[in-house]
């Protein structure tokens, strides 16, 4: 493909194709979904946006083309001639763009990637980030201890993917630049300790999804659960999320690579390029001013971070035992009445929490905290300050761009009905012990083309625990092994999409370009993919216990890296002027 060429053929292929359908065919299925009126063709957008954001490495433009391809078929399929279908499909972008700006959770997320963008640069103006890089250092003396320092804080910000994304980076991205470790592989050390332990941690922002998702889905084959309970029982099938973060570790702790991120090592350790040459970051990175006068402190980075976590675990608490307290469910209520901080209450209000507000407020709070002691310390002063503030919002406004064009792209599928096209994939008759993979597969399917797990997992849940019943009646570890797959495969797929949202956040944190991160983990994430089904799912769904069953899948993924891989130690070519 040679780039504006192609890309005007692939347009003009899109065209073609909705000219060769007869306006008829819509109007027959009036009633009928568009999902099922248009089939194959409600595919496009995603596929438009997925494949032009590789051949232009432009992700804007990309969603934006399949953002409009989307409403173009929309206004086709309601009758409008392709010319008229042009014309209003580029006006319906705007109202797109408008209701992902309005929904109050994606608003939420934007101010809250803003504002940590702001907090990150008060932290680096005070000399703090420049501090805690240098104590790090310390410890993190060669790409070894700097993954592996890198995989520890991942999991110790389990509470929420999108903190995780935006701490992690630029906290470790000085440090990991220091031993040559290309911005691919910390991209992908983030990537990988985002969503995977956020879905399986006991306590964080996804519980009180998922765990719904678990109850309501039994509930409609009139079983009453523990759904917490059940969620327990799958943690041990969530084969990718286990062994995606043993990969990530045994890969940080041996040096071994293969595939693509291999050679991004080879390139950041001989030719001493962080990111590949002529990659641009989306972000576009700028070294923020560091006005720190005396030698930086690490407590000007540790206070407002340590007070960004703090806060969010008071406001996940206050914010969900108030929207507990406001609901209809009276024993839930009376549980955290008379047991306000037991185990479960806390699981409860984390999972009822609104993430998107707490973080933002959480991100405020440590801002004003960080700004305070800078000019406190004759850093800066409170002007200074406040301009040091904005211009670290700018720098993630690119981000925020990128997310609400993924959060439209997301709307125009819902309308056209793809992730309800692929579902009807799984109507014909399959032996029971596929049907955890089947699930997984396209689960993986689904997040990889629209780029969210969350409606993804809303999609499937409800259809395998009633299918998985129908297949397996009385055999409860079946129906938790396919409720697992569910929510595993949403992850994959949105661990490994260019349109997902934690893709792009992590990408952005450690200054990686956002197709450079994509390239280089997908092989990785195919790999654990590949042994989730061959060691996990297939002999597991043949009665294989998962005590046996996880040790050797654990087994391959060790195995795999050291054949495949190939040791690659950045610091090899390090000289002292470096």
């Amino acid at each position: 493909m040679q780039k504006h060429f192609k890309q005007l053929s692939t347009l003009v292929a899109v065209a073609g194709l909705m000219w060769l359908i007869p306006l008829p065919v819509f109007a027959a299925e009036a009633e009928a979904s568009l999902a099922q009126s248009m089939g194959p063709l409600t595919l496009i957008p995603p596929i438009i946006a997925i494949i032009l954001a590789f051949v232009t490495k432009n992700v804007v433009l990309s969603l934006f083309l399949g953002i409009f391809a989307g409403t173009v078929i929309i206004q086709y399929a309601g009758g409008a001639s392709i010319l008229i279908g042009l014309l209003y499909g580029f006006t319906d972008i705007v109202d797109y763009l408008l209701s992902s700006l309005a929904d109050p959770w994606n608003a939420g997320i934007i101010l809250q990637v803003l504002v940590i963008g702001g907090l990150i640069a008060l932290i680096t103006s005070s000399g703090g980030a420049r501090a805690i890089a240098e104590s790090l250092a310390k410890r993190a003396q060669g790409p070894v201890s700097t993954q592996v320092i890198t995989w520890f804080l991942g999991l110790l910000i389990f509470f929420d993917d999108y903190a995780n994304a935006l701490i992690v980076g630029p906290i470790m991205r000085p440090v990991s630049d220091k031993v040559k470790l290309s911005r691919e592989r910390l991209a992908f050390v983030i990537d990988a300790t985002a969503a995977p332990i956020a879905g399986i941690a006991l306590i964080s922002t996804w519980i009180g999804y998922e765990v719904g998702l678990i109850n309501d889905a039994y509930q409609s084959i009139g079983q009453n659960v523990n759904a917490y309970g059940v969620f327990l029982q799958t943690i041990p099938y969530r084969f990718y999320n286990i062994l995606m973060l043993v990969f990530v570790l045994v890969t940080s702790m041996t040096l071994r690579e293969f595939g693509p991120m291999r050679k991004a090592q080879e390139r950041s350790r001989d030719k001493h390029e962080l990111i590949a040459k002529g990659s641009h970051l989306d972000n576009d990175e700028e070294e923020l001013e560091v006005v720190a006068k005396g030698k930086p402190s690490i407590w000007n980075a540790l206070i407002p971070i340590g007070s960004l976590i703090l806060f969010s675990f008071i406001g996940f608490y206050t914010n969900g035992r108030s929207a507990i307290l406001g609901s209809d469910n009276p024993s839930l209520i009376q549980t955290i009445e008379n047991s306000p901080f037991s185990f479960v209450t806390l699981r409860e209000v984390f999972g009822a929490s609104d993430a998107s507000v707490v973080l933002f407020q959480a991100a405020l709070i440590a801002s004003i905290i960080a700004l305070i002691m800078g000019v406190l310390q004759g850093h800066f002063s409170f002007s200074k300050g406040i301009d040091i503030w904005v211009n670290g919002m700018k720098t993630l406004m690119i981000t925020g761009v990128v997310l609400l064009l993924a959060w439209s792209l997301s709307g125009v599928m819902g309308e056209l009905g793809t992730a309800d096209y692929l579902v009807s994939l799984l109507s014909d008759t399959m032996p029971a012990f596929l049907l955890p993979t089947v699930i997984f597969l396209l689960g993986a399917i689904i997040s990889f083309a629209t780029g969210t797990s969350y409606g993804t997992m809303g999609i499937l849940m409800p259809l395998a625990i009633p299918l998985a019943t129908a297949l397996q009646p009385g055999d409860a570890n079946f129906v938790v092994m396919s409720a697992g797959a569910v929510l595993t495969g949403a992850i994959f797929g949105d661990h490994s999409s260019p349109i997902s949202d934690t893709t792009i956040l992590s990408s952005m944190g450690a200054g990686s370009n956002l197709l450079d991160h994509v390239k280089t983990q997908l092989p990785y994430a195919l790999v654990v993919a590949g042994i989730s089904i061959l060691f996990g799912y297939i002999p597991s769904a043949f009665g294989m216990s998962v005590m046996l069953v996880l040790p050797i899948a654990l087994i391959a993924v060790v195995a795999v890296i050291f054949i495949f891989g190939k040791k690659i130690d950045t610091t090899d070519h390090i000289t002292e002027n470096d």
